[in-house]
């Protein structure tokens, strides 16, 4: 196991190791070379009794975002680098891979938490994941922000993107 401070990462590997979901966890301290460029690697490569298997970049977030009465909910931004790297992935592993975006959000307050059908509850914290497809979070981006290079998918078009994650399994 890759020994991560990221507690949207460890949250995610805690709840695939619940539900014995078979995957191996991506060392992301070093870029990988392909082909002589370096390339952000993923967080995860998961297999799906399903298929395809996945190629898993764990995004999180907090939900809602900033304070309770007038935070945003489904906040889904991501860098634009992302995108084409674990496309990059995708073409690489083959025809069995296919990248995920997983929205790991750490849902905080029991308001917010009725919004959700399932919760994952993780060292006093409750968590829902979420996953798009990289190629239709792709088709649907809107630049966010330009001095900081991040997309995002409208609210509205999100919410038909997602899937629970463990619909991916």
């Amino acid at each position: 196991m890759v020994l991560r401070s990221n507690h949207y990462d460890v949250a995610f590997e805690a709840y695939l190791r619940s539900r014995r979901t078979p995957y191996v966890s991506v060392d992301e301290t070093r870029r990988a070379l392909l082909e002589q460029a370096s390339l952000k690697s993923m967080d995860f490569i998961v297999y799906s009794a399903r298929r395809p298997n996945l190629l898993v970049d764990v995004k999180g977030r907090r939900f809602p975002s900033g304070d309770a009465a007038t935070g945003h909910r489904w906040e889904n931004w991501t860098t634009a680098e992302d995108l084409p790297a674990l496309q990059t992935w995708q073409t690489v592993f083959g025809a069995d891979f296919r990248a995920v975006l997983v929205f790991a959000y750490h849902v905080v307050g029991e308001r917010a938490q009725s919004e959700f059908d399932s919760l994952f509850s993780f060292r006093d914290a409750q968590y829902a994941f979420y996953g798009v497809w990289v190629d239709d979070y792709r088709e649907a981006m809107q630049m966010r922000s330009n001095s900081w290079q991040t997309v995002s998918v409208p609210s509205r078009l999100f919410r038909d993107l997602r899937q629970p994650f463990d619909q991916f399994l």
